[in-house]
């Protein structure tokens, strides 16, 4: 039988805005940051006892490429001996570094992993293609890494490599979500999030960056309104367009990050477990109807932890667009109360890489501070996939 597999901590920095208070921190400092942060809550852990560090990013196209994991690791201070690896499924990279993770506790191959993601999306670089030929005679243009297609194969069917926005817009006339339910949506991430924050729910979850002045996520409004949010114009589709910069997550950077090990990892960490992965689920649909295929990725991991989903007591679901959030929330049918009850990614912000240990990580404490005994993270991926995983609180 496979090993159980218990999440132990998690921890995040606050989330900085585009070109905000975080800009000027290299994205293996932040991942180096909440893995150290790890360790040191560990009363027990000895820093050679760490069997493996697996990390999510998305973009590494800059200060994040060659394997920053390792780097991280390195630059935490952790000994030499510990090997990592990093993930990328876009979006999902750090759920998936979870899942991956799990796996290798639950095949005895691992006790303790350090498992985390990280992005900064002001510090993705531009790229220059490498002509093909010495001196090439035309103009060559720089490509941003930061967020969506880049360099797509002219051979890649067009209906899939449509931007992110108007994929959120196709699935929002699909699935019949207006404007309206859009707004409303975004209104309430910014309203629990601001809750979430002024009620301590955040203290122990996310720690600070050193050297710099930033305490809380920096993309929470928690003065918008509907009227507000309702006078933004549409930014994808100018004449009939429902999705606006006020009902989609922003550009954001910041790291998160969770200690998962076996039952004997509580004498190793000296701490007890928070949570039992119970159930994981990975789904793909076509590219352009990406923000859906979490409906699925959940279904799935809710079947292998042997529950459904009236037996579930909270979700975390990451806010790509308020539109996918609803659908998936509408398809489902649950009760919207327990979905992102601390805010989601519209306000707190979704730094790629870093947004699936978020989740998994805010679900844990929501679950401990609640009493529920189920619940499910979740996250849409772009070009059409998504993840999810099962927690089982331990105290229910």
């Amino acid at each position: 039988m496979p090993t159980d597999v218990y999440l132990y901590d998690a921890v995040r920095t606050p989330f900085g805005r585009y070109g905000g208070a975080l800009a000027g921190v290299r994205p293996d400092d932040l991942a180096a940051h909440v893995l150290r942060t790890l360790v040191e809550r560990a009363p027990a852990l000895a820093p050679d006892r760490v069997d493996e560090i697996v990390l999510g990013n998305a973009n590494g196209a800059g200060e994040d490429n060659r394997n920053v994991a390792r780097m991280a690791g390195l630059l935490a201070g952790l000994p030499t001996s510990v090997p990592a690896t990093t993930v990328n499924r876009l979006c999902g990279s750090s759920l998936d570094a979870a899942i991956v993770a799990s796996r290798q506790i639950a095949l005895d191959e691992a006790d303790v992993v350090l498992v985390g993601g990280v992005e900064s999306m002001s510090r993705a670089p531009w790229v220059l293609p490498k002509p093909e030929k010495a001196y090439p005679a035309g103009d060559a243009a720089l490509v941003s890494t930061t967020l969506g297609w880049r360099l797509v194969n002219p051979r890649m069917n067009p209906e899939w490599t449509v931007s992110l926005g108007e994929a959120t817009e196709l699935l929002a006339i699909r699935e019949q979500v207006d404007r309206d339910a859009q707004d409303a949506f975004a209104l309430r991430s910014h309203q629990t999030a601001a809750r979430a924050w002024e009620s301590g729910f955040y203290d122990d979850l996310v720690v600070g960056v050193p050297g710099v002045d930033l305490a809380r996520d920096e993309s929470i409004r928690s003065d918008t309104s509907l009227a507000k949010l309702a006078a933004l114009k549409p930014v994808f589709r100018k004449q009939d367009g429902t999705v606006t910069a006020g009902n989609s997550s922003p550009l954001n950077d910041g790291a998160s990050a969770v200690l998962l090990g076996s039952p004997s990892a509580e004498e190793i960490v000296g701490r007890a477990p928070l949570a039992r992965i119970a159930g994981r689920g990975a789904a793909a649909n076509d590219p352009q109807y990406f923000g859906f295929a979490p409906v699925e990725a959940a279904n799935l991991a809710l079947k292998r932890a042997g529950i459904g989903w009236g037996d579930v007591g909270a979700v975390e679901l990451n806010e790509a667009f308020a539109a996918q959030t609803v659908a998936c929330v509408n398809a489902w049918g649950v009760d919207p109360d327990i979905v992102n009850a601390h805010g989601g990614a519209i306000a707190i912000g979704h730094p790629l890489g870093a947004s699936g240990t978020r989740v998994l990580g805010t679900l844990a404490r929501s679950l401990c501070a609640s009493g529920q005994r189920w619940g499910v993270a979740a996250i849409c991926i772009g070009v059409g996939q998504a993840l999810a995983v099962v927690l089982e609180n331990l105290d229910a």
